[in-house]
């Protein structure tokens, strides 16, 4: 081999090192924010994008595909996932023409400017009240993500389904958590498909709920990530110091028992309600920090559970604002990071919006300038590499 060759191979490996470092760092964390936006008072979504800037949250969840949300995060390099509502499921269930209308709307047109990075497909459906929307998830599932294929986005825009808790017929110990008979019906189908196609299964998982609906059995401390005695399962001989880890093992467990193993759960709403009536125990302020702090420090050392220790991780808080106009018991309408003028609720590490206009002139310039280079730098590699393969191949 000649030495021209030879610094050509190098030039390739380069490459190929490069796009790959580019494509890893496009994973900005283990932790993202819902922002819910069942309200009448909030920011627009412009000042939105600066306010995730200056705390450095950079994964968010919508629960739509509102328009001028995605105008906004334009640009940004924030990642979003989008999402269908469950009014649309039958309709979508129907065909896949009406899948592929809703992508060309609410999804195509933005990117790859907005970085959508997921569709959701309903929210809590299993489990739920609604038994005509247990036959058509599935249904609307594979519609949507045969749309995204022929419009060629399976391969950067992920389908799922978040689930709640009420999935499980039983979660205590981790161990010993099964679906729901009546569940797995449609469950097992449900998963069997995520798992041919690559998706996580999505859980809400909300210790505050669970302390809730029986204070007097769950030590508070356990829910909270505090100092506690925590609990061993007996049959794994596993200890947990906190009921977070427990929710997502049990998730596990019941994935396991359902024949689906390798399948990733992420969580996808948890939090803690900073205010609520008077019969919702733990509804305060200092737990929601001391909840939420934990939290986020729990997430950022990237690790795993006691049952999956080499499986990091990864969780969206629930919410970045409070909701007003959200219905039910006082505690949902208070589960906000951050109120309505962009500071903090109270402070788990996170920056609120700064009252300067320089400053949030700057936070912009800053981020559009690395979205910026970061994208022309992946241009000019993709380029060059396709170069050396050319000359590679001549050789």
């Amino acid at each position: 081999m000649s030495f021209s060759s030879f610094s050509l191979w190098l030039l390739l490996i380069f490459c190929v090192i490069f796009s790959n470092v580019v494509t890893v760092n496009a994973f900005k964390g283990t932790f993202g924010v819902n922002y819910g936006r069942i309200a009448d008072n909030l920011p627009a979504p412009g000042v939105v994008v600066t306010l995730l800037r200056a705390a450095k949250i950079k994964n968010i969840k919508i629960y739509d595909a509102d328009h001028e949300v995605l105008k906004a995060f334009k640009g940004s390099g924030i990642e979003i996932i989008v999402g269908i509502g469950n009014q649309y499921l039958k309709e979508m269930s129907v065909g896949e023409d009406r899948a592929i209308s809703w992508i060309k709307e609410n999804v195509q047109p933005f990117l790859p400017g907005t970085k959508i990075v997921g569709i959701t497909v309903g929210n809590e459906i299993l489990g739920g009240d609604d038994h005509e929307l247990w036959e058509v998830l599935l249904p609307s599932v594979k519609n949507v993500y045969s749309a995204l294929r022929r419009l060629g986005l399976e391969k950067s825009v992920e389908v799922s389904s978040p689930h709640s808790e009420a999935v499980f017929a039983s979660s205590y110990p981790p161990s010993a958590c099964v679906f729901k008979e009546d569940v797995l019906i449609y469950m097992k189908p449900l998963l069997q498909f995520f798992s041919q196609i690559g998706s996580p299964f999505y859980i809400n998982a909300y210790p505050f709920l669970a302390y809730k609906s029986d204070p007097e059995h769950i030590d508070v401390n356990y829910a909270l990530f505090k100092s506690n005695p925590g609990i061993v399962d007996t049959k794994t001989n596993l200890h947990y110091d906190n009921m977070f880890d427990a929710q997502v093992d049990a998730a596990y467990a019941a994935l396991e028992k359902a024949g689906f193993p390798k399948v990733e759960v992420i969580v996808s709403e948890t939090g803690w309600a900073s205010h609520g009536d008077a019969n919702e125990a733990g509804a305060t302020l200092q737990n929601a920090r001391t909840y939420n702090y934990n939290l986020k420090k729990r997430l950022s050392k990237k690790k795993g559970t006691p049952y999956r220790p080499k499986t990091v991780v990864r969780a969206y808080i629930f919410a970045l604002f409070n909701e007003n106009l959200k219905p039910g018991p006082t505690s949902e309408r208070n589960f906000g990071l951050f109120k309505p003028d962009g500071s903090i609720a109270y402070d788990i590490g996170f920056t609120g919006l700064k009252e300067s206009s320089a400053v949030s002139y700057l936070l912009s310039f800053k981020g559009i300038g690395a979205s910026t280079w970061l994208g022309s730098s992946y241009s000019l590699v993709s380029a060059t590499c396709t170069a050396v393969l050319l000359l590679v191949s001549a050789l």
